[in-house]
């Protein structure tokens, strides 16, 4: 994987692609800026927003690079991953609209730990690393919501290492499916969310191979179904049953 500095001066020089618009008039209601957007001495942190388009495929955080700030996701899709040992990437997780990306680089790191890439072009609020902690210092309910944030990250964060330590090959495909589906839903009988078997890989910790033929035993025991790329859940319940002593509800 790449390394390199987060340009965010790469996306303010082009107007169409840098915005400005009020937090105040946003619908994403899972955003812990929306969420206290009536609190006193917030309006220069908002005034302050930059809004950012980014393009399917396009890598706005490289790992590594020096921490500028947060990402809000405000529309479109994105995996966060990190390089692990001899190179191989690792899925670390994929967000949807109302998420923070580039918060585990947030504080006293002086690098992002990990990348983030766009999957489907994307629309993300950034808020920069210095005027967040100013807000932070003089608005406590502001700083409460994110001390839960990263109580709860942290909670599903050791959840996922205690359980994939004790998983199988196969029960971390299915929570990966189960994963997929909990995050994305699916669009007429397939997920709304396509990826390559080597994304599913990277996130379940295990080879594009094994993947392959997991799918191929679990389609053959009618618990899933594959066109192309496509995948989708037939028994979900099934599936949930099989990994549930794992808690795999836990990493939403």
């Amino acid at each position: 994987m790449r390394t390199g500095t987060t340009n965010i001066s790469k996306f303010s020089s082009n107007n169409s692609e840098l915005l400005d618009s009020a937090c105040n008039i946003c619908t994403n209601k899972k955003c812990l800026i929306q969420k206290n957007i009536h609190s006193s001495n917030i309006e220069k942190l908002v005034q302050a927003r930059k809004e950012i388009k980014c393009k399917k495929g396009q890598q706005f955080i490289m790992e590594g690079a020096s921490v500028t700030g947060l990402f809000f996701l405000l529309s479109g899709k994105v995996k966060v991953l990190r390089t692990g040992l001899h190179g191989k990437e690792q899925i670390v997780r994929f967000a949807v609209p109302g998420e923070i990306i580039g918060h585990r680089g947030f504080g006293t790191e002086e690098t992002y730990p990990i990348s983030a890439i766009a999957l489907v072009d994307c629309t993300l609020c950034y808020f920069s690393k210095e005027l967040l902690q100013e807000t932070l210092r003089e608005i406590p309910s502001l700083t409460y919501d994110f001390m839960l944030f990263y109580a709860n990250e942290l909670n599903r964060s050791e959840i996922r290492v205690k359980s994939l330590s004790q998983m199988t090959v196969r029960e971390r495909v299915i929570d990966t499916l189960l994963y997929i589906d909990r995050k994305f839903g699916q669009t007429n009988e397939f997920s709304s969310l396509l990826l390559s078997r080597r994304e599913y890989a990277d996130y379940a910790g295990t080879t594009e191979e094994q993947v392959i033929r997991m799918f191929s035993i679990l389609k053959k025991e009618g618990l899933i179904l594959t066109k192309g790329k496509r995948v989708g859940i037939s028994n979900i319940e099934l599936l949930k049953k099989e990994i549930s002593e794992h808690n795999f509800y836990l990493d939403s």
